[in-house]
C-alpha cells in the first residue's frame, strides 16, 4: 500500500489517477489521511467530490465502498438486513426434516450466514489492503435522523446489530462525506469532520484536468471547450456545468471528429453539457454563437 507523507505526495498520487487538484484540496485530504478524520466536501454537482474518493481509493489500493443517499434512507438500509427468503427455505427445510428445536433455529436464522451486509456494516469489516474508503455520497439527500445515527456511528467506528452485538472496525475506514447542498447539513456532524468546498476550477486548472480526462483532445480544442463552458457558467441557468460536463462534452466533440467550436456544433451538442431544457433553450439561435465570441475575445492574445 502507498504511503502519503506530504501535500505534494498527495497530488502527486492523485495525478496517477488523473484527479487534479488544488493545494488546498490536497492539503485537507492529506490532514485527512494523516490525522483518520472524515473528509466533508461540499460543492456544486460535477466538480470532482465523488471523483475524488473514487481516485484516493485506487491509488492507496483501498476497497472503494459506496453509500448513496437519498430520501427516506435509514440505519437499517445503511447497515444491514437479514436474508428473508435465505431464512424461510431454512425454516421450512427444519419443519420437513421434523427439527422442533425452536431455540437452535431461530440462533441458526439470525446468524451471520444469514445476514446481508450493506455498506456501513461493510466498512467496518477488515479489508484486503488495509480499511477501506467509505464513501457516504450526497449526504444532503437524507434527513436528520440519519444524520444523527450516523454521527454516532462516524464517532465510534462502530454499529450495533440486536442479535449480534457490536461490530467495531479493527481499523477506521477512510471516509469520505459528499454534499451538493441542497439543504444544510447538521453542524455537529460537520464538527467531526474536516471540510472543503469544491469550487468550479479557474481556467488553467480546468485545462489541466481536461487534458488528463481527456488527453486525445488537441490544444486549441480543449481551450476552446473550457473558455466556452466557463463563459456558460455566468449565465442565469437552472443547472451549470460542472467539470464531469465539460470532460463528457469533449468526449462527444472527439467522437464527432470537430477540430473547433462552432454555433451548428455547440447546437448539436448541448445535451452533453446542459440538463434542463430550459437552459438548452436559452442557448438556441444567436446566443451561442455570442458566447462562443466572447469566449473566443478572451483567448485572443493581448
Amino acid at each position: 500500500m502507498t504511503q502519503v507523507t506530504s501535500i505534494d505526495a498527495v497530488q502527486a498520487l492523485l495525478g496517477t489517477q488523473g484527479y487534479v487538484c488544488g493545494r488546498d484540496l490536497a492539503t485537507v485530504t492529506f490532514l485527512a489521511l494523516k490525522l483518520g478524520r472524515p473528509l466533508f466536501l461540499e460543492g456544486e454537482a460535477g466538480v470532482g467530490k465523488t471523483e475524488i474518493a473514487k481516485a484516493i481509493a485506487a491509488a492507496l489500493g483501498r476497497r472503494l465502498i459506496r453509500l448513496q443517499c437519498y430520501e427516506g434512507l435509514d440505519a437499517a438500509s445503511a447497515v444491514y438486513d437479514w436474508n428473508f427468503p435465505a431464512q424461510m427455505v431454512a425454516i421450512r427445510t427444519a419443519e420437513a426434516a421434523g427439527n422442533a428445536d425452536r431455540e437452535m433455529l431461530q440462533r441458526e436464522l439470525f446468524s451471520p450466514d444469514f445476514l446481508t451486509e450493506r455498506p456501513l456494516l461493510q466498512a467496518m469489516r477488515p479489508q484486503p489492503g488495509g480499511a477501506p474508503v467509505l464513501l457516504i455520497d450526497e449526504l444532503d439527500r437524507t434527513d436528520e435522523p440519519f444524520e444523527a445515527f450516523l454521527l454516532e456511528a462516524l464517532s465510534d467506528f462502530q454499529v450495533t446489530i440486536p442479535e449480534l452485538g457490536t461490530i467495531k472496525a479493527p481499523e477506521p475506514p477512510i471516509v469520505i462525506l459528499t454534499s451538493n447542498r441542497t439543504r444544510e447539513v447538521h453542524d455537529a456532524l460537520k464538527r467531526r469532520c474536516l471540510y472543503h468546498w469544491v469550487d468550479y476550477p479557474n481556467f488553467d486548472r480546468e485545462i489541466e484536468i481536461l487534458q488528463a480526462r481527456a488527453p486525445e483532445a488537441s490544444e486549441t480544442l480543449s481551450r476552446e471547450i473550457v473558455a466556452f463552458v466557463q463563459k456558460l457558467r455566468t449565465e442565469d441557468l437552472f443547472k451549470k456545468p460542472g467539470v464531469a460536463e465539460t470532460i463528457d462534452w469533449a468526449k462527444c466533440l472527439l467522437a464527432l471528429d470537430v477540430i473547433n467550436l462552432s454555433p451548428e456544433v455547440i447546437a448539436d451538442t448541448m445535451g452533453a453539457i446542459l440538463k434542463y431544457q430550459d437552459d438548452i433553450a436559452k442557448l438556441h439561435g444567436s446566443e451561442a454563437k455570442r458566447l462562443l465570441d466572447e469566449a473566443r475575445r478572451d483567448l485572443a492574445p493581448a
